[in-house]
Formats: structure tokens, sequence, C-alpha cells
């Protein structure tokens, strides 16, 4: 998921790569943390893209005309795809996709569960705000990998059609409705704290994942810079709302 200006990923994208971002991936995986660590973000990637594909799916029902729905199954589908490659990867680096999927399954499950939309607009906006979040977080990420798994983690992570798609649904209904606005904006809200204190979780309970975000094997980042990635997370949601004509 895209935002128009993507700001969480432009202040970190022009840097030069140094340390192990300089590397391809034949030279960074002799490195078996960060090899545990790529497993791990690959594979949470992998999850995260297979859930997004039957999310879609389920949304697609909600969907209020024929071309709507058309629209969210073709958007799966790009989702699937995505999820085909990340497989594909972890296989090619010797890794079990399913056993690397595992240890976030519950997490993510839990975060659609506490945050299963109650409708089509719901569902429109969590798509936005909430997968926009996740691949603001794997992008931050995306600038410490080695150069192949940087490329691939960037190509998953392309635009499925859905943000533009949303924003023009939600705006139109705002425009229709203005009461909608309000009840809407306080999902977004709750979506943004929700998606937060996964990714958090997520990251506190892998031990190669936080030490790639801290600085142990991931050159570049620290404790200072882990708190500037989330405040450009926040920032890049802020513009998301407007997008929507939501306040933030």
């Amino acid at each position: 998921m895209e935002t128009p200006d993507n700001a969480a990923a432009s202040a970190t994208a022009a840097e030069e790569p140094t340390g192990i971002a300089a590397l391809g991936w034949a030279e960074a995986s002799a490195e078996p943390q960060y090899r545990a660590a790529v497993v791990d973000l690959l594979g949470a990637l992998a999850y995260g893209e297979l859930a997004a594909f039957e999310r879609l799916a389920e949304d697609a029902k909600l969907a209020p005309t024929l071309a709507d729905k058309a629209e969210l199954a073709k958007m799966a589908s790009a989702e699937f795809h995505h999820f085909e490659r990340l497989r594909d990867r972890l296989t090619a680096i010797d890794a079990e996709p399913t056993a690397a999927m595992e240890p976030f399954a519950k997490a993510l499950d839990d975060f659609h569960r506490q945050t299963a939309p109650s409708d089509w607009l719901e569902g429109l906006v969590k798509a936005y705000v909430g997968d926009s979040i996740a691949s603001d977080f794997y992008r931050e990420v995306a600038v410490r990998l080695d150069s192949d798994t940087r490329a691939l983690v960037l190509a998953v992570l392309d635009d499925t059609g859905h943000g533009n798609f949303a924003v023009e649904k939600v705006r139109a209904a705002i425009e229709a409705d203005p009461r909608v606005g309000g009840r809407l904006a306080l999902w977004a809200r709750r979506l943004m704290g929700e998606a937060l204190s996964q990714a958090q979780r997520v990251v506190a309970e892998r031990d190669a994942l936080s030490t790639m975000l801290v600085g142990g094997v991931a050159d570049g980042f620290d404790l200072a810079a882990v708190g500037e990635m989330f405040s450009r997370i926040t920032k890049a949601h802020t513009k998301r709302m407007a997008a929507l004509g939501l306040a933030a």
C-alpha cells in the first residue's frame, strides 16, 4: 500500500548504502544473526500478504457494486502474487516458508480480529491506513537490508491500486454524507494505535529483528533512529488522513 508521497520512506531513501546494506545476499547471509533476521522479516511479510489476500477477498463481499467487487478481487490477486514471491524467496534461501510465517500468525490474526470492519467504508479505511503503516515500517527496515533482499521487499510493497481506490470511495461517501467523516476518523485513529502496538510487539518478541532495528546487525539504526522512524510513520499517517478527507 502506498501513499501519494511516501513521507515515511523519503527521509531514508536518499542515503547511500553502507555496511550490510551495501552487500548482496551471498555476502550478508554469512552472518547467522542477519540471516535469521531476514528469515523473520520475509516470514512476517509473507504472512501479511497472505492475510491481505484473504481480507480483500472478504471485503469484496461487502462491495456495493459489481465494479467495486471486481476491483477488490484484482487487488486480492496482486497480494497473493506478492505472497508467492516471498514464499519462493524463503525456499530459495533454504528457509521453510510455513515455519518462517508461523511466529507472526497469531499477532497478525489478533490484529485483524480486533479491527474487523463493520462495513464497506471501514474496510477501505483499514486497508488504506493499516496496510500503509505496515508498508512504511517495512520500507524503513528495507533501507538497511542487503541489496537482493531490499529489492524483493520493495517490489512486494508496490501499490496494488488500493490506495487511490480507497481515497476516491471514502471522499465520495463523506461528500454524500459529512457525518460519515467523524465515524471514520475515530476508526482510523484506532487503527493507527493498534497497528503501531502490533508492530512493536512483533519486533520485541523476535530477537533477530529487534537487534536489526537497534543496530546490532543492520548498519545505521540506533534507539534514537527507531524513535525517529516511528515519528516519520506517524507523519505519513497524518498525510493519509488528509488525503481521505479525515481529521488525524
